[in-house]
């Protein structure tokens, strides 16, 4: 067994001095023990994330869409209002499951059950578990991601293999979500602070783009809009469903890169904070 675990040794070894604090290389252990919760879970409670993007499309994209009729695309082209709709619902699914778990589950471990407090009493550092409980977020993400794309491709919805890019595509905005979601948890010092969320998510839900094409908004509109992290993963989505592609694309998967790398630093920061001092 040790022979095994040199190279790792050897690697935590070599680390820089200002990682060797916050990173033990044990994230696994975080993610072992989100699994063995998962697993006793009900799973009933889970699976409404993926719902309620159905219901959404199906009220709006195919009853509403019968009476709008037909909407330009990210290439310009017409489509119809369903498939406008169906790229910007699978971008909020992605952005629902990964902030509801990486905010709701967090503040719980965080403030009540001490599970953080404990976890870092042992050789984990803060890096550890914040990479530990991200994953399990971005999981939660795959599964709806996976089960709305396959609902999409029943419907017709999608019209390029470049769909199938939509699923690691999902994870990255996932991933985005639930590094500053779990980042912003760790200032958050009661329940009643955690309405604030949905007050949050339900305005940029509806004006990211999702519902409407943009160029319905005022010019001063358009930018607020356009710095809303979830328009970047709506048009980024609606851009794969058809296999277009243009320089925004760069822009947008680069939003997600800065925005995961912001949320990561800040998370394992407030941790050490909270718990190392």
């Amino acid at each position: 067994m040790s022979d095994v675990m040199a190279p790792v040794k050897e690697r935590l070894a070599n680390r820089p001095s200002w990682l060797a604090p916050l990173y033990a290389g044990n994230a696994s252990a975080v993610i072992e023990r989100g699994f063995r919760v998962i697993r006793n879970a009900n799973w009933g409670v889970i699976a409404t994330g993926f719902f309620e993007p159905v219901l959404y499309l199906l009220a709006m994209g195919v009853g509403m869409g019968a009476l709008v009729g037909r909407v330009p695309g990210p290439d310009g082209r017409e489509i119809t209002y369903a498939m406008f709709i169906a790229p910007a619902l699978l971008a909020t699914s992605a952005m629902n499951g990964a902030i509801y778990d990486s905010v709701n589950n967090v503040f719980f471990k965080l403030r009540y059950s001490k599970v953080y407090e404990g976890m870092l009493q042992t050789s984990l550092g803060p890096m550890d578990v914040a990479l530990g409980e991200i994953f399990m977020a971005l999981f939660r993400g795959l599964l709806y991601a996976v089960g709305f794309l396959g609902v999409l491709g029943v419907m017709g919805l999608v019209t390029s293999w470049w769909a199938l890019a939509m699923i690691p595509v999902a994870l990255l905005i996932a991933l985005g979500f639930a590094s500053l979601g779990m980042a912003v948890t760790s200032f958050m010092k009661s329940f009643q602070q955690l309405d604030l969320v949905p007050m949050v998510l339900l305005p940029m839900f509806l004006f990211s783009s999702t519902l409407f094409p943009i160029s319905v908004y005022p010019g001063w509109v358009q930018g607020v809009i356009q710095a809303l992290p979830l328009w970047h993963g709506v048009e980024l989505m609606r851009q794969l469903s058809i296999g277009f592609f243009s320089p925004m694309t760069l822009v947008h998967l680069s939003y997600f890169a800065v925005m995961t790398v912001f949320g990561v630093t800040l998370v394992t920061w407030r941790l050490r904070k909270l718990f190392l001092r």
